[in-house]
């Protein structure tokens, strides 16, 4: 069957998929990578270019690399956190006696982990604003959201 190489790829129900592809690489070049590959590596390719793509379309700039900087960032600030959480773990275990009597909870010593922490700040919104998507959760979360600020 010799059809259009875009039809396995680009259902009719998704138009917004194949028009964000298309505005971002060109047709004609998706056209040529598809003609390229092997079949059985043109959906992983499709795949790629859609999210590409789409990131592209939500972020003019950054595109996906504004999503991977945002969620490596969001792994360094949690890893302070946990690196914070242990230090606070060995600083209370290291005053327990190495042996003998163990006291009760309540005499003399608080539980460590029964304490609570207030949550940590929410970072600013992200600029401008989107619709839904696959990446609005990285861009439109109340967690956290865009690229603020300038790579490392």
């Amino acid at each position: 069957m010799g059809g259009c190489i875009f039809a396995p790829y680009f259902p009719p129900e998704e138009p917004h998929k194949f028009a964000n592809v298309h505005k971002i690489f060109g047709a004609s070049n998706v056209a040529k990578l598809l003609n390229e590959l092997l079949p059985h590596q043109r959906d992983d390719a499709v795949n790629s270019l859609a999210y590409e793509a789409e990131a592209r379309v939500r972020d003019p700039v950054y595109g996906c690399v504004g999503a991977i900087t945002f969620l490596q960032r969001q792994i360094d600030r949690l890893q302070k956190e946990l690196d914070a959480a242990n230090d606070l773990i060995r600083f209370a275990c290291s005053d327990l006696p190495a042996a003998g009597p163990q006291l009760p909870m309540g005499v003399g010593r608080r539980p460590v982990f029964n304490q609570t922490y207030p949550p940590p700040p929410l970072p600013p919104p992200p600029p401008g604003g989107g619709g839904g998507g696959p990446l609005s959760d990285i861009y439109n979360n109340p967690n956290g959201g865009g690229v603020g600020g300038s790579y490392n």
